[in-house]
Parts: C-alpha cells; structure tokens; sequence
C-alpha cells in the first residue's frame, strides 16, 4: 500500500518550524482529534482514537507528539516525530484520573521542546476544535504567554500537495469509484439506506481502505435535499431521487465521490435537474487551470446555471479544497481572491437542490498548467437503475 515516505513527514516539520519563526512565534501547538485528524496527522502520521493529540512545533529545537495517558505504545509504533510525551488533557472524554500512568506537564514539555526558553507568543493551529480546558491550562503553565490563531503554519503547507499525496488520493478515489459501481450493482428497492451504507462499507473496505473518508452518504427522497446529513432507516422507493457519496480514506486522505441515480425512469424535471447539474459540474472543470482566480470559476459555474433556468435551485458550490480531511481549505466562493496553483486538488461539489429533493455531483480534480485532472470520472452519466 501507498504511503508517505518518512523523508517527508521531515520535511513537512522543517518547513512548519520555518514558518513558525518566520511569524516571530516562539512556538506553535498544533491540535487535532479523532474525527478532525489532518494537522496532526500531517506532521507526524500518528491518528488519535478515543483520546485527543497535540504536535509542539518550536522556532528552535525538535517537535514533540503529545497524546493522552493510554496510547504510547501505539504512538511510538506510529509517530513520525521521535519524541512523545503524555499529558493528561489528552485524555478521552470520560476524563479518568489515571493516578499509577506517569505523565508530563505542560510546563514539562514545552521547556523541552524549547530547550528552556521562555514561550511568550505561541501559535494555535486547529483553533476551531482547540478545546477551553487544554486552553486553560497551557496558559496556567505559561504565564504571560499570547496566545494567537495560527491556522495557516500548517493549512498553507497542506494546500499544493507532493506527489505521494497525490498518489494517495488517487488509490482513495479508484477505491471510492469501486464502491459506487459495486453499490448500483447491488441496491434494491426496499432496502434501507443503512443497508446500503453497508454494501458501501463492504467494498472500500474489501478494496483497501483504510476508514471511511466521511460517513458514507445514501438519501433517498426527500433526504436528499440534506446538504449534509446521515444514512436513516428510510428504505429507498422507485421513481424518487437516491444520492450516494462514498469515499475510502488510504494514507490518511480522503476523498468522496458522488452520484445521484433512481430505480426506474427518472419524472422529467427531475431528470432535467440530474442533467444540467453534471453539464454545470463539467463546465467547473473546464473553467480551472493554475492561474485562474477562484472566484472567477465561481463566477463563471454560477451563470452557466442561471443560463439553464436553475439559478434558484444552487446553495454553494462549485469547489473545496480535498486532501487529509473530505473539506478542507481552501473553499472556492464568489469572495475567494486567490489564484489556482499547480498540484492544488479540489471536489468539485456541485449539489442543486428543490422543495422535495436534492442532487450532487461530485469529483476530484488536481489542477495542472493547462486544465485539471481529473482524479475520478466513472458513471458521469444520468444513473437509471434496473428493478
């Protein structure tokens, strides 16, 4: 199986601490969970379960891994970053004392990482899931210390991905694109749409994934109006909208594919919707090539769907960055201001929607000099399936 090279888990630390001072920070810590992996993983491969993880990144001296009381032997068999240390605010929700595990302190493991300096600006990377205890008690710790968002140390870097990411990403969507083929194949009338979130989770994990990439989409009817939602023991009926979103996390990236189909002949207006959402998803993929501003592919995908009478039926779109996490930075919307670059990856994520049901397509893209790649492509096409 595919992975990162550990070369460049060595890389990836340099350059995070290089920017660390370059941002005149003294250190950063960097947070993540077990849904809410990537930055960690990022910089260390190491995957927290149950419990929650840190990496400390200082402008000088060697990063630290920083996990609850009950993972170092699975830690040091996976980190990336040689030196782990247990803190308790790492621990799993139901918060144990675990009075007999030796653990560190903060103040502990940030004199080592800075080899005793004093931390007065430090860096938070994960704000958004950055919890108020762990919070509390690094500033109990450090007295004095700032405290600053500093998402983008890490984001930035995740941004342009390197050929092994790629190739990851890849295998994730070969796998994904299996299990869409595998679940057309195999769904049925009556079937719940948990029942068919198990045949899903059959094939990617039979074709080697490592984990889901999201929890496995299957809506049918008026489900499938949910932007974002969750399989239910709704069984799926003939002549009404079905929408599947499977994706297969390999190496720790995650990518989606999706497809809206039906039992039987889809009713005209909703065949219509299903068409001019993959012509308006095609077009997006047409409009991207590195140095193209975002917002202008934004622009561009809008008024194609407007041009088609459905202008009233978009919620967001077109695109989302794609990488470690199945959304992730950077969002291509109306106010994005930057340009498309080399080896950026992208979903496009066109979902339309009505009063009753709702569609998405969706697929990876690597954008290149004169275009995209298209990292999945298979079932491009009015899905009606046999009864």
């Amino acid at each position: 199986m595919k992975t990162i090279p550990a070369s460049e888990f060595e890389e990836r630390q340099k350059r995070a601490q290089q920017r660390v001072a370059e941002a005149g920070l003294d250190a950063v810590i960097v947070h993540s969970n077990e849904a809410d992996f990537a930055n960690v993983r990022y910089l260390s491969d190491y995957w927290p379960a149950f419990e929650s993880a840190g990496v400390i990144i200082p402008a000088k001296g060697k990063p630290i891994l920083l996990i609850g009381p009950e993972s170092e032997t699975y830690a040091l068999d996976r980190s990336q970053i040689e030196t782990v240390r247990k803190v308790l605010w790492y621990r799993e929700s139901a918060e144990p004392d675990y009075p007999d595990i030796p653990i560190s302190t903060f103040a502990e493991v940030f004199a080592e990482a800075c080899g005793g300096r004093p931390v007065k600006r430090l860096g938070i990377v994960g704000r958004a899931i950055f919890p108020k205890v762990i919070y509390e008690e690094i500033r109990k710790a450090l007295p004095g210390v700032e405290m600053v968002g500093a998402d983008e140390i890490v984001s930035d870097m995740r941004i342009i991905k390197s050929p092994s990411e790629i190739a990851l990403l890849k295998e994730g969507f070969r796998i994904s694109e299996i299990a869409i083929d595998e679940c057309l194949a195999q769904m049925k009338p009556g079937m719940t749409e948990l029942q068919v979130v198990g045949l899903a989770l059959k094939s990617l994990y039979s074709h080697g994934a490592e984990y889901e990439a999201h929890p496995q989409y299957v809506m049918g009817g008026t489900n499938t109006n949910h932007a974002i939602s969750r399989a239910t023991y709704r069984p799926l009926a003939q002549g009404e909208m079905i929408q599947l979103n499977l994706g297969a996390r390999v190496g720790g990236y995650s990518p989606s594919v999706g497809r809206p189909c039906c039992f039987g002949r889809m009713p005209d207006e909703m065949r219509r919707l299903v068409q001019v959402g993959l012509e308006a998803h095609l077009k997006t993929m047409e409009f991207m090539r590195a140095g193209v501003l975002a917002k202008d592919v934004v622009r561009r995908f809008e008024e194609f769907v407007k041009s088609r009478g459905y202008g009233g039926n978009l919620l967001y779109g077109p695109c989302h960055g794609i990488g470690m996490i199945e959304v992730e930075r950077p969002w291509m919307e109306s106010t994005s201001d930057y340009l498309l670059q080399e080896n950026m990856t992208f979903q496009v994520d066109t979902f339309l929607h009505t009063d009753s049901y709702g569609l998405r397509w969706e697929d990876g893209v690597r954008v290149m000099a004169d275009g995209v790649e298209r990292l999945s492509s298979r079932r491009q096409e009015v899905l009606e399936l046999p009864l």
